[in-house]
C-alpha cells in the first residue's frame, strides 16, 4: 500500500473514531490517530483472533480493526485529559 494511501485511510479511520468520541480534531491528528490506532487494532486483533495481520494490504478485517485500536486510543486521550479538567481546579 503507498504511503499517500496509507494516510489518506489513517485519516478516515482517525475521523471517524474522532467523531465516534465525540472529539472535534484537525486533519494531521486524525492522521496520526488513524495510523496509531492501526497499530494498536494490529495487537487487538491478534489477541482475539490469534493470527497475525501485520500485512501492508488494505482488507476490511484490517479497516474494522484500525478502528477498533482508534477509539480505542481516542478514549485513552479522553481520559488523560478529563483527568487533567479535574484536577485543574486543586
Amino acid at each position: 500500500m503507498s504511503i499517500i494511501a496509507m494516510l489518506i485511510l489513517g485519516g478516515l479511520v482517525g475521523w471517524i473514531a474522532a467523531a465516534i468520541m465525540g472529539r472535534d480534531e484537525g486533519v494531521f491528528a486524525s492522521i496520526a490517530i488513524g495510523i496509531v490506532g492501526s497499530i494498536i487494532g494490529g495487537f487487538v486483533s491478534m489477541l482475539f483472533t490469534g493470527g497475525d495481520n501485520a500485512v501492508l494490504a488494505f482488507t476490511w478485517s484490517g479497516l474494522f480493526w484500525s478502528l477498533v485500536g482508534a477509539v480505542i486510543l481516542v478514549a485513552i486521550m479522553n481520559a488523560m485529559q478529563g483527568s487533567r479538567r479535574h484536577h485543574a481546579g486543586m
